[in-house]
């Protein structure tokens, strides 16, 4: 793994995801441990130095049932407890067991969520638009109405592969897990469309898709204070090439990595990023299929985007804090 953490960055080009000049952005840190363990998500959170306060709403996926490689309670509870934290989640935009309100929370229930916290659906009781700065495709971000009654969002999220985006990580958990059915359609529509009816209809604009979760995962960074009251989490362990959301979803190739974390988004999505691209497969260990999945749905365009429109900078510094 340190052999691993020291070239990471001399063969990411080779996949379309090389790393900005530190000329040209100050290096963010992202802070890594190779122990996936309730305490070592305390201790990763620890590392970034930013104390989670006030009420504070902790953004994972639940997950589709029938899947099995969401966060389990047993890994993220006493990072929860620690902070007081409250889970929070938005209705799906597609049919399954997590599009409406009432088996969102039997689901959440149902996968021990409810054991360890409180459970808020935060468009139960409907949605808000919150602005956005960049407008190229969505003119503002539809969220779940309850996210006004946080102070502070810790983004925990596993990062794994997706059947739209390519890849899942904090950016997507930030987009298009903040936003409400409606603004889930909004986002996949690259916003020419809120009905959630037709949200498979608009998936010809990859492009713009890929750019409306990057607009809309800074205005949820912007809403937090500029980005002073939120912090960023990648999981990457049980890397299917399927998300969370998919209710049978393919077995993971790759063995566990770590916990990364980091105050800038893009910065904690590209290191992780970067560490797929340059694993060298190995009898159980094929990061193949997933660079193939990331590659088909132009994934790593999200994590360029968002930096164009200033959420970020692919600019990093990897600490182990092993």
């Amino acid at each position: 793994m340190k052999k691993l953490i020291l070239t990471i960055m001399a063969t990411a080009a080779m996949f379309g995801c090389a790393s900005t000049p530190k000329s040209e952005a100050t290096p963010a840190k992202v802070y890594m441990t190779t122990d996936i363990s309730a305490e070592g998500l305390v201790r990763v959170y620890e590392a970034l130095g930013v104390e989670a306060t006030g009420k504070v709403a902790v953004k994972i996926s639940t997950g589709e049932p029938g899947g099995k490689n969401y966060l389990k309670p047993e890994l993220i509870k006493e990072l929860v407890q620690k902070v007081g934290g409250t889970i929070v989640e938005c209705n799906t935009a597609y049919a399954g067991r997590r599009n409406t309100t009432e088996a969102h929370l039997e689901a959440a229930r149902e996968h021990g969520f409810f054991d360890i916290a409180n459970v808020d659906i935060m468009d139960a009781e409907g949605e808000i638009k919150i602005p956005v700065k960049d407008t190229t495709h969505i003119k503002y971000n539809i969220v779940g109405k309850n996210l006004a009654n946080y102070d502070f969002m810790i983004n925990l999220a596993h990062f794994k592969g997706h059947a739209m985006g390519g890849f899942g990580g904090v950016l997507k958990n930030q987009s298009i897990g903040n936003a409400s059915s409606r603004g889930k359609a909004y986002i996949h529509s690259a916003g020419r469309n809120e009905e959630v009816a037709k949200i498979w209809n608009f998936t010809d604009d990859q492009i713009g898709f890929l750019e409306s979760m990057a607009a809309a995962a800074q205005s949820v960074h912007d809403y937090f204070g500029n980005g002073e009251r939120i912090i960023y989490i990648n999981v990457m362990n049980n890397m299917s090439i399927d998300c969370d959301c998919d209710s049978h979803p393919a077995d993971p190739l790759l063995k566990d990595v770590g916990i990364l974390a980091s105050t800038d988004p893009v910065a904690l999505d590209k290191a992780c990023l970067d560490i797929v691209f340059n694993i060298e497969p190995t009898e159980g260990n094929d990061n193949g299929p997933l660079l193939e999945r990331i590659a088909s749905k132009h994934g790593t365009h999200i994590v360029d985007y968002a930096e164009t429109i200033g959420l970020g900078s692919k600019s990093y510094e990897l600490v182990n804090i092993d």
